[in-house]
């Protein structure tokens, strides 16, 4: 641009320069005079020519200042405009983290929650019934927040993700509240048909029990409807008939399932055996397991089982045997109605650690169980259901005499629910439970209980 600018002045200046000498001399005859310029003229020319190149110099060096200035603005305008624009990229990313964290993790709760009077009274073999708090059972009326789960789940990406899930209830022997982690695991789900999480998850079959059941929050399924176990005590007359199973446990879990029509479903769990109160180990796993299939969408059939120890096998332990149950379930749930039924055989869940004829003799050696339960609900109106259970439980177990001695649950509720909006639940419902003891040492409690039962879901 600069060489192109002089060139141009210089042709200007010589153009001028020749024009004005051409002009000056007369015009010539055929044929022309030679025209010749004397010193005089040719020095006023060099002149003139050498004023044209200062001026052009002078000309160039202002332009080059003027642009050196024009760069180095550009550059502090940039330089101004990066700085001003990196904390707010800065901002810009950790906005971005925070949403993907807020978009990948939910944060959930489920309550439940009573108001109820109960009347709680046990029948030792001589005398009147009288009302005794235990069992389970505390007399008189309160309000009850039996438990409370507060959930974390978290999606890394397609395929891993992480839950935790805590509890609390309040536990009676220590007179408060306890916290514990219900369910703490990481997740692969790498197929609808394969899925594996690591850690404290739910079991196979309670859980999914409960799904169908529909109505937890007012009790537990027949093999969860108490953690004090088969007999409950160091003695027949002191206990009850109680849990056959965990909901959690920790290990490693592997489920799948299809959706629709023709659908199946499955769980393999490979766990400790002590639920997820207790992590603790021993020197073998136990397994648990169940598959189902729905003819339709509506409808399952499932079946399931369990064998293990529980826990108990040890070093330096006593001898044990393994602990078994099998499950079996069909239920029907759509828009209006749910009904269903559960059976389960139970064998030496209470009586893992066997006998060996020394030292104290054990209450029972061998025990056995075999239960099921009915329930069914309507929706006679859009918020507004009845619904009814009754179950059914058989415990027997063997003394050291080979005697056998017989325990028999009889359980059952009726009551009508509200839902008061999508995610709040009440019931006003009715309970009776009773057992009748072994005939040797005769013995049996009854209780009732009434009011209102509430889940609430966030």
């Amino acid at each position: 641009m600069r060489s192109t600018l002089l060139a141009v002045a210089i042709a200007t200046g010589l153009g001028v320069t020749s024009f004005s000498a051409l002009a000056a001399t007369p015009k010539a005859t055929k044929p022309p005079a030679r025209v010749t310029v004397d010193a005089a003229t040719l020095e006023q020319m060099q002149a003139q020519l050498a004023a044209l190149q200062a001026k052009v110099a002078e000309l160039e060096t202002k332009q080059d200042a003027q642009a050196d200035a024009q760069v180095e603005t550009a550059q502090a305008v940039n330089n101004v405009q990066v700085a001003a624009a990196k904390p707010v990229e800065d901002l810009a990313k950790r906005f971005d983290k925070i949403d993907k964290l807020v978009n990948n993790t939910k944060i959930g709760g489920t309550m439940f929650f009573d108001f109820t009077n109960v009347d709680h009274k046990e029948f030792a073999s001589t005398g009147a019934g009288r009302k005794v708090d235990g069992h389970g059972a505390t007399n008189g009326t309160g309000y009850d927040v039996k438990r409370f789960y507060l959930t974390v789940d978290h999606q890394f990406d397609d395929i891993w993700s992480a839950n935790l899930t805590t509890d609390f209830n309040y536990v009676s022997t220590i007179s408060q509240t306890s916290l514990f982690v219900k369910k703490a695991y990481v997740q692969g789900k790498f197929d609808p048909l394969f899925t594996v999480r690591f850690g404290a998850a739910d079991m196979p079959w309670i859980p999914f029990v409960e799904k169908w059941y529909g109505y937890r929050f007012l009790e537990n399924t027949i093999t969860d409807r108490s953690f004090e176990g088969g007999r409950a005590g160091s003695t027949a007359n002191a206990g009850g008939v109680g849990a056959f199973g965990n909901s959690s446990d920790w290990g490693i879990h592997a489920l799948g399932a299809t959706t629709g029509d023709n659908s199946i479903n499955y769980q393999l769990s490979v766990v400790n055996g002590r639920g997820f109160r207790n992590p603790s180990r021993s020197d073998s796993v136990d397994a648990e397991a169940r598959f189902g299939y729905s003819p339709i969408e509506q409808m399952v059939i499932a079946v399931g089982g369990y064998t293990g120890k529980r826990g108990n096998d040890v070093q330096n332990g006593q001898p044990t045997r393994d602990a078994s149950r099998g499950d079996f379930m069909v239920a029907w749930r759509d828009k209006t109605f749910g009904v269903g039924g559960e059976y389960f055989h139970a064998q030496n869940w209470d009586d893992i650690l066997k006998y060996a004829g020394t030292g104290t003799a054990p209450l029972s050696v061998k025990d056995k169980a075999d239960g099921y339960s009915l329930w069914a609900d309507w929706k006679f109106l859009p918020q507004w259901a009845v619904f009814a259970r009754y179950d059914s439980l058989n415990y027997k177990y063997t003394t050291p005499t080979n005697a056998e001695r017989k325990l028999k649950d009889t359980y059952y509720n009726a009551g009508v629910s509200y839902d008061v909006f999508k995610n709040l639940k009440l019931a006003l419902a009715y309970k009776h439970n009773k057992l009748d003891g072994p005939d040797a040492t005769k013995y049996e409690y009854k209780t009732d209980e009434v009011g209102f039962w509430g889940l609430l879901t966030f």
